[in-house]
């Protein structure tokens, strides 16, 4: 088996896959905290911190840190989500110690200069502002409001304007010092790596991580309810969510593959009722994302503000129609696209390394592609269908709608009928 694992002695878990058929490597350190672990006057301060661990080291300036992993043909980048935060780089096989150095330096050794600091919360306020602009995006961030009202899991991840300006050096050593903690941390590489090789070095240069785990973030309570917010735009932006399920969750595969059916491609209900049939909207899909004590469906179009409501009927009717009349045709190509979207990502270092490091933040261990294919196979079209009935029955839903228009009022609330449906 090409999958290895380490736990060392500080709680910090290493996993590694060796792909001997690459020249590269993927790797990265991912942390199992993100915008949900802030407390409430540190809203943006996670990704304000991904931000700032690029910005200088005591080894290293930010620029050093950039044309290292440059100079050798390599990339480096890192991101932040509702539960974790990850830093990763792609090299050459040769410069994967390099990578190493690289990573933990700017998480062990950041500098936090506040001139720095300074410039980069005003890139982040130029992305906040980008955001501002961009209302299939904002639609989102305003969804979340709603569904997870005054919580962590609700807000937006960038922080607004003002949050971020007012954090300093010490605020982001305080929340590394309690967040960054070696049982909630994850060192994974997958490619032309030596697994033994990785351990030494992650146990040479993460020495400093150390301590109990980290405090668990408040439980996750979905409300719904509706936001509308009239803007001069040329379409009509709608979201909506759905409380899902959390990642463990007996029926997580059932509700991926019953979200796949109503609008996870091309072939889908939606795409096909939608766009082909009624020429609604150009874009709409559905997705849903499980967090560690609960989930999220969502479905989000955009269309011209006339035919909103009717859209919406439609979006309404169609959820309803698949509790109930989901084909074995329907389920079978879920389950193939879920299947081979988990082979085509054995094929990509950085695909695999993302994987494996959400399986140990969230399972505490890699999960064997057969495994996670038999949970595919077991889902049957009555258990796909009783997920769809189970979600419309769970809660309210939460809708947002940007956009021109006096109707967007009347167009969110034809959403809250599904509740009644479910009743």
């Amino acid at each position: 088996m090409s999958v290895e694992v380490t736990r060392l002695p500080s709680g910090l878990s290493v996993v590694t896959d060796r792909m001997p058929h690459l020249e590269t490597a993927s790797l990265g350190i991912w942390i199992g905290s993100g915008s949900r672990n802030e407390k409430p006057d540190e809203h943006g301060i996670s990704h304000l911190l991904e931000h700032m661990a690029f910005k200088g080291t005591k080894r290293r300036s930010a620029r050093q840190i950039a044309e290292t992993i440059e100079a050798v043909g390599g990339d480096l980048n890192a991101a932040t989500s509702v539960e974790s935060t990850g830093y990763f780089a792609r090299v050459l096989k040769a410069d994967v110690r390099l990578a190493l150095d690289v990573l933990s330096d700017i998480l062990s050794e950041p500098t936090f200069d506040v001139d720095e600091l300074k410039r980069e919360q005003n890139v982040i306020v130029q992305e906040i502002g980008a955001t501002e602009d961009a209302p299939d995006d904002l639609v989102f961030d305003r969804l979340q409001e709603t569904a997870f009202p005054l919580q962590p899991v609700g807000r937006s991840i960038l922080g607004t304007p003002d949050t971020v300006r007012s954090f300093n050096p010490a605020r982001l050593r305080s929340y590394l010092s309690r967040n960054y903690r070696a049982p909630n941390m994850v060192v994974a590489a997958a490619g032309a790596v030596e697994h033994e090789a990785i351990v030494t070095e992650v146990d040479k240069r993460l020495a400093s991580f150390k301590g109990p785990a980290a405090p668990d973030p408040e439980p996750a309570h979905f409300r719904g309810g509706t936001k509308v917010e009239t803007r001069d735009l040329e379409q009509v932006h709608i979201a909506m969510a759905l409380q899902g399920l959390p990642m463990r969750d007996d029926q997580l595969y059932s509700l991926q593959v019953f979200t796949s059916v109503l609008g996870g491609g091309m072939s889908s209900r939606l795409f096909q009722e939608v766009r082909e049939t009624r020429g609604l909207c150009y874009a709409i899909h559905a997705f849903h994302m499980p967090f560690a004590d609960t989930g999220l469906f969502a479905l989000y179009a955009g269309t011209d503000e006339t035919d909103a409501p009717e859209l919406m009927r439609v979006i309404i009717d169609q959820i309803g129609n698949a509790t109930e009349t989901l084909s074995d045709t329907e389920v079978n190509r879920a389950k193939a696209q879920m299947k081979a979207g988990l082979l085509m990502a054995l094929e990509s270092s950085e695909a695999r390394v993302g994987q494996l490091a959400r399986q140990m933040l969230a399972y505490g261990r890699p999960i064997p592609l057969e495994e996670i294919v038999a949970k595919v196979d077991a889902v049957t079209i009555e258990s796909a269908r009783a997920a769809g009935r189970a979600l419309i029955g769970r809660a309210r839903p939460a809708i947002a709608a940007l956009g021109p228009g006096s109707g967007l009022a009347s167009t969110a609330a034809i959403a809250e009928s599904l509740v009644r449906r479910a009743a």
